[in-house]
């Protein structure tokens, strides 16, 4: 099965277009769906979980016309989204069985057994009698894929969902969305490159609305090989850079400013070729300059 997303094109009111003819091809396993705050993520993710209509375009799941059948996608469906809401003096237990019962599982055995096994599944049944309100950040989020897992969906949808998260807390998640991956498409939103390079196979980076690229991550950082040069500068010299040559990213190491540069040739003055990280295709696919992806 994959989920074929052909020319959406969103536009709200007061001009702004959300998503420019986005078309991509999304097969079973992990697939990371990177761009910045504003880029058009979550409208795309809205768009595929059926919470809102795009102006134009089509997505299939399989053979399933996604805009014209909505109840049935909503069944195979689901759906973490950066925040969610929940009875907030709900127990997680209580919660998630009545998830489970809007998800269509209406034996009251079959659905005991499985909430309970998703509970465990999460690492949750020490606290399936506390109300959710009570819950960190971190458990709030594993509640989350519980609730999105509770109906065995054939799509997954996570939008951010690191975001906030501990290390320990991250790593964990890691490894449950792996698990889940292995079986089923999931669709990871995020604009922490961390989390595509260390889960999925496949990604496309979306700015401006638009696709800046689709494929495997590792292609990616091939397409740079030989034009990501490096130098570490004073302040003030960086300023200066931005003028002359196209600067995509700068991280302070030490106090000053290491620069990295795209360019075909050496920009020379001290610049030295490094191999190309998926950071350097994600900073340079959203320069100004960038092309679209054909």
């Amino acid at each position: 099965m994959q989920l074929v997303i052909e020319n959406l094109t969103k536009t709200y009111s007061g001009g702004v277009r959300a998503l420019d003819s986005v078309s991509l091809s999304i097969p079973i396993g992990m697939y990371g769906l990177l761009g910045p705050n504003g880029a058009g993520k979550s409208t795309l993710m809205r768009t595929i979980a059926t919470l809102q209509d795009p102006d134009s375009g089509n997505v299939m799941l399989g053979d399933l016309d996604v805009l014209a059948d909505k109840m049935k996608v909503r069944q195979l469906l689901g759906y973490l989204p950066q925040e969610f809401g929940v009875y907030p003096k709900t127990s997680a237990r209580a919660m998630l069985d009545h998830i489970a019962i809007l998800k269509g599982i209406t034996n009251r055995g079959e659905r005991r057994d499985r909430v309970e096994a998703m509970l465990n599944r999460v690492n949750l049944s020490q606290h399936a009698r506390k109300s959710i309100s009570s819950f960190s950040g971190g458990m709030k989020q594993r509640f989350g894929i519980a609730q999105a897992l509770i109906g065995d969906p054939q799509l997954l949808i996570v939008d951010e969902p690191t975001a906030g998260l501990d290390p320990g807390e991250r790593n964990r998640f890691y490894n449950l969305l792996s698990e889940v991956g292995e079986n089923i498409i999931v669709i990871l939103s995020t604009h922490i490159v961390q989390d595509v390079k260390e889960l999925c196979t496949q990604m496309a980076i979306i700015h401006q609305g638009t696709v800046r690229f689709a494929g495997a991550p590792a292609d990616a950082e091939a397409s740079l090989s030989g034009h990501i040069w490096q130098k570490s500068v004073s302040k003030p010299e960086l300023e200066e850079l931005r003028s002359q040559l196209q600067v995509i990213s700068t991280k302070l190491v030490a106090g000053r400013p290491l620069v990295h540069v795209l360019s075909e040739t050496e920009p020379g003055d001290g610049f030295e070729s490094v191999p190309p990280d998926l950071e350097d295709v994600f900073f340079s696919s959203i320069q100004p300059d960038a092309p679209s992806a054909v």
